[in-house]
């Protein structure tokens, strides 16, 4: 009689990872439509168009839609490259944004993801994976792409802001990250101003 397979959780987790192979390119300006697709009519978030880190609130709920659309537009067809896009069979499935801390507004004014000294870091401020993809391993790949993306413009400390809670994240918590997500693709903890709020930096 064959033996039963005993395989343990964290195997089965890196076998989910396997799947399909996934690329991860540099939101440049000729990416723009896979940024398009991906996010959808919605703009991944309630009209967010990962504008959500970028500005105050009243800014970032005035522009709610076609506004916030075009800054993220216009960011990506700067040439800055604000974010990395996972594809898989060569669609795009995921979005994570990465840059220097200093141009996201909602970071500044927070008592709990305050800078926690002078250090220049690159911040990790949010995930979005299409639906369809989720639960696959994609945010920690994203992650680890954003982070070679950010060496190689030069970033020595990439910094993040996930969520620590006890079973699965509400989704309006979800762009955020996990800290477990977040642990697994080498980054630490260095400040926990809040139970279920931490700073982590991988570098």
């Amino acid at each position: 009689m064959p033996k039963k397979s005993r395989r343990a959780p964290a195997r089965r987790a890196r076998d989910a990872e396997a799947g399909p192979a996934v690329r991860i390119r540099a939101a440049t300006p000729a990416l723009w439509p896979d940024v398009e697709k991906l996010f959808g009519p919605r703009g991944a978030c309630a009209g967010c168009w990962c504008t959500y880190p970028l500005l105050p609130r009243a800014e970032y709920e005035r522009g709610k839609g076609a506004t916030n659309r075009r800054r993220l537009r216009e960011r990506v067809a700067s040439g800055t490259a604000p974010g990395v896009i996972a594809y898989v069979g060569g669609e795009p499935v995921g979005w994570c944004a990465v840059g220097p801390r200093a141009g996201y507004e909602r970071l500044k004014g927070s008592r709990v993801l305050a800078p926690i000294d002078d250090a220049p870091v690159w911040s990790i401020p949010c995930l979005f994976v299409a639906r369809s993809h989720r639960g696959r391993g994609l945010s920690r790949r994203l992650i680890e792409g954003a982070v070679q993306h950010a060496r190689r413009r030069g970033a020595r400390i990439v910094e993040a802001y996930p969520v620590e809670l006890h079973g699965r994240a509400p989704s309006a918590f979800a762009w955020w990250g996990t800290v477990r997500t977040f642990a697994a693709a080498g980054f630490r903890v260095v400040a926990r101003r809040s139970a279920v709020h931490p700073v982590m930096r991988n570098g």
